[in-house]
């Protein structure tokens, strides 16, 4: 398949941050630049719809995280691991937009419900004239950090409202991945969530350059180890980015030819240098 063109990798590229910011950035942006449907409407134009299959939302999160295989960051970190990647960050994203608020009211007695399931945390708001928002982030742990977002438009009547819980954390090991599979993990998924939220695992890391192999033949190493077909992809003698389908993942964008569920960035810094690569399933949600 033909590379498709910068500006095609350049929306995908938005999108992806996209969800990035609605879990880790200041929403102010995110909530101006992108209306209610508004997404629907960028996805449609380059031929991937706004949702994830149902595999991969709702019932699919329990199925994701509490069956008996590992989680997808636990695939996503046993292959970077075999192929003697450092891990330098992961990320787990669950999204859901929240409806039937009339108005502020409803926000914010919704989010004094959610305050009161969450005690320990430390919370945040935040307001201007577009929108409202309230964080809150775990106690300290020694692995990683939870951190909650609940954020409602001003500017819509009745108000836009969405609710993302993320996890992040710097290294993974098997007390991480234990994390994803106990019961408290699951009872905060039911806690936070209505209907069917939207799931995104990523991981980042980097390996040396000193390797004798070509970027291209990393990537196409790395890509049968997913046992992934290639789908789309920008290939530059120092970046490669790859949108792949994978049996490995339950989770896929629909989109009119194919289930996307994995892209793969390869970024180098020049020969000798270090390399970065980030796998994200369905879609990439660090910044490389």
């Amino acid at each position: 398949m033909k590379p498709i063109g910068k500006l095609s990798i350049c929306l995908i590229t938005v999108i992806s941050l996209f969800f990035v910011l609605y879990g880790g950035l200041k929403a102010d942006r995110v909530l101006a630049a992108f209306g209610s449907g508004q997404l629907d409407r960028v996805l449609t134009a380059i031929g991937v719809s706004g949702t994830l299959s149902e595999s991969a939302s709702g019932d699919g999160v329990r199925q994701v995280f509490f069956k008996k295989e590992k989680s997808d960051l636990g695939k996503i970190g046993e292959i970077l691991h075999a192929e003697n990647i450092l891990l330098e960050e992961w990320s787990f994203y669950a999204r859901e937009q929240v409806p039937g608020f009339k108005g502020e009211t409803d926000v914010k007695e919704y989010a004094d419900e959610l305050r009161q399931k969450f005690p320990d945390w430390e919370w945040k708001v935040n307001e201007t004239s577009e929108k409202w928002e309230m964080t809150a982030v775990s106690p300290t742990s020694t692995h990683h950090m939870e951190e909650l977002q609940f954020l409602a438009t001003r500017t819509n009547q009745p108000p836009a409202a969405y609710i993302v819980y993320s996890v992040r954390g710097k290294q993974w090991n098997e007390s991480s991945e234990r994390f994803f599979a106990t019961s408290d993990f699951q009872d905060r998924l039911n806690d936070i969530f209505r209907g069917k939220p939207t799931v995104f695992s990523c991981m980042k890391g980097i390996f040396s350059d000193k390797i004798d192999t070509a970027l291209g033949l990393k990537l196409d190493q790395i890509l049968s180890n997913f046992n992934a077909r290639e789908l789309e992809a920008l290939k530059e003698e120092n970046f490669m980015s790859v949108s792949a389908a994978s049996p490995m993942f339950s989770g896929s964008l629909d989109t009119k030819k194919n289930n996307m569920n994995l892209q793969i960035g390869l970024r180098s810094e020049g020969l000798g240098a270090q390399t970065t690569i980030v796998v994200g399933t369905p879609i990439i949600t660090i910044e490389y």
